[in-house]
């Protein structure tokens, strides 16, 4: 009798191997890439190759094979394609902010050095932490409270600071970090637990409202408190962003839960009524929406009481100026006429240096990563991996969308990151954490699809 075994160890090996050596090769081309650029920038900035090179390229190099080698040995059957490509935008997104040091008086490129450090170290403990993913579905409630109290914690006095409006840090120790990042991946785990337990309550209408049947309306009661009070909390804060991001991850999570149309229906409608109320409730709501539409209006904000239009106008012309090929490495003018470029309007600095050309192959980057993350989703093992994965990707996919979106002029500026790209700790770090729970799902999914097949042979 012939038995299956070692056809399928060796297949099991063979498609390990292939996975990380294709993974490994694309780490390599995505640090020649992030040189090439460090190089060009120092000679457009400087005129001549840096002094530290070596060393640049031996620690780029030294990141990018800790997170290979912790994949070969921790998720050996994980997608291949994902984290070449988020060492390659974090890479140029450093390059970029270590280019606009130029214009600050305090440089912030060691700064987002050292946080890719600690975000890959952060990347490799969580995936030799949570060893299965449905492990996390334990936790919900755990996952809520915590949220609740990340989301609160700015609120504190004395803890929480209030920065460029929004109060959304907390400084202890002298360090400052963003607690609603962290707690943006705790929500979406809560939902996802919660989604799928109480799908069919959620999807099969048990109660009569006229002469309707309607779902039955306590499973809401929970997801209701919780997006409430997330809301709130970040509406106290005057975050725009983060508030439309949690709102649009809840809508989309439950309509990918239970399939019905009608939630994405009434998610729409109250975005329109708390859109309208917020305009003329909220100071920073009707500002942003003001900028928005009237940006020439107020271009240096000398008007009183009608916010400025000057950022939206110079991140539209630093687009503009860059053209179909850039200006080139190190050439472009961003970080002189848009403050703070290295966070809301890093995308802008690439636009005008890189072009439309190098504009697009960011977004194709990040769109790789989307669609990387819903194929994972579609293969996860589970209920709650699909949806939880399904909704991390919607967390990047949409906060990518938001930012381009606001910097282009397609929606109002919402104020949050661009992912592993532009400056800032908090966001780093959780996106890191993001990803190595979307990769351990992947190499879950892979175990079972290659067991799938050798068992229909």
């Amino acid at each position: 009798m012939i038995t299956t075994s070692p056809p399928s160890i060796e297949i099991k090996q063979k498609n390990q191997f292939f996975k990380r050596r294709s993974e490994l090769g694309l780490i390599l081309l995505a640090n020649l890439i992030v040189d090439s650029a460090y190089i060009l920038v120092n000679l457009s900035l400087h005129s001549k190759i840096p002094s530290n090179l070596f060393l640049f390229i031996l620690v780029a190099l030294l990141i990018s094979l800790a997170a290979h080698v912790a994949n070969w040995i921790l998720v050996p059957k994980a997608d291949g394609v994902i984290l070449p490509v988020v060492l390659l935008l974090n890479g140029l997104g450093y390059v970029m902010i270590y280019r606009l040091d130029v214009f600050n008086k305090r440089p912030e490129a060691p700064n987002q050095l050292l946080w890719t450090v600690i975000g890959v170290t952060v990347y490799i403990a969580t995936m030799a932490i949570v060893k299965r993913s449905r492990d996390l579905d334990r936790y919900r409630y755990l996952l809520l409270m915590a949220s609740i109290i990340l989301l609160a914690s700015p609120l504190v006095p004395g803890v929480g600071a209030d920065i460029n409006g929004a109060r959304l840090w907390v400084v202890i120790g002298g360090l400052a970090f963003q607690p609603v990042e962290i707690a943006k991946l705790t929500l979406t785990i809560f939902f996802a637990s919660y989604f799928v337990e109480k799908r069919e309550m959620l999807t099969i209408s048990t109660k009569r409202f006229g002469n309707r049947m309607i779902p039955d309306l306590r499973p809401f009661g929970p997801l209701a408190l919780a997006l409430a009070l997330s809301l709130f909390a970040i509406g106290t804060e005057h975050d725009v962003g983060f508030s439309l991001l949690l709102f649009v991850l809840f809508v989309s999570m439950i309509w990918l839960a239970t399939g019905k149309l009608s939630y994405v229906v009434v998610g729409l409608v109250l975005f329109a009524v708390g859109t309208f109320v917020g305009s003329h409730v909220l100071v920073q709501v009707n500002a942003r929406i003001f900028g928005w539409l009237h940006p020439y209006s107020n271009p240096f904000g000398t008007i009183p009481n009608k916010p400025s239009g000057y950022q939206l106008i110079q991140g539209m012309v630093s687009l503009a100026r860059g053209g179909i090929g850039g200006k080139g490495w190190g050439l472009g003018l961003t970080g002189i006429y848009v403050p703070v470029p290295q966070s809301d309007y890093i995308f802008a600095a690439f636009g005008e240096e890189l072009g439309l050309f190098g504009a697009t192959a960011i977004l194709v980057g990040f769109l790789l990563i989307v669609g990387s993350g819903l194929r994972i989703a579609a293969t996860a093992r589970s209920e709650f991996s699909k949806l939880l994965a399904a909704g991390l990707t919607i967390l990047i996919g949409f906060q990518t969308f938001f930012i381009l979106a606001g910097i282009e002029r397609v929606l109002p500026l919402t104020g949050i990151t661009l992912p592993w790209m532009s400056y800032g700790g908090s966001s780093l770090i959780s996106n890191y954490f993001l990803l190595a729970i979307l990769m351990r799902i992947s190499t879950e999914a892979n175990d079972r699809s290659l067991d799938d097949i050798l068992n229909t042979v």
